[in-house]
């Protein structure tokens, strides 16, 4: 099993970037999907959710009308959509993928954003 993101950067702030999840090992279609980040010295935190079949989506207050979470079931991946940085923005992105029946779970290695001008 592997999830691995990229597309992590530097950026100035009011800038875009769209994070990429590569997945394999698993039946795709049977996870949701989701984003968390962690900042230096903070918890990691949710930053968003996408059901197993892509019909509902979940936003933390932060980001919500800013970033927007996606899947492509026949590239096995999950993106977000980041906008309008903020240097508060920083940390590093994980993705998470839990299975909707067993709740089975898996987590990527993590990618590095810094919104810093």
């Amino acid at each position: 099993v592997q999830l691995v993101e990229s597309g992590g950067g530097l950026v100035q702030p009011g800038g875009s970037l769209r994070l990429s999840c590569a997945a394999s090992g698993f039946t795709f279609r049977d996870f949701r999907l989701s984003w968390y980040r962690q900042a230096p010295g903070k918890e990691r935190e949710l930053v968003a959710s996408i059901s197993n079949v892509g019909s509902s989506t979940k936003y933390a207050a932060s980001v919500k009308g800013r970033f927007t979470i996606s899947r492509d079931t026949a590239k096995n991946s999950v993106y977000l959509q980041m906008n309008s940085l903020r240097p508060e923005d920083t940390a590093v992105y994980y993705c998470y993928a839990v299975n909707a029946w067993n709740r089975s779970d898996y987590w990527g290695q993590g990618t590095q954003v810094t919104v810093s001008s």
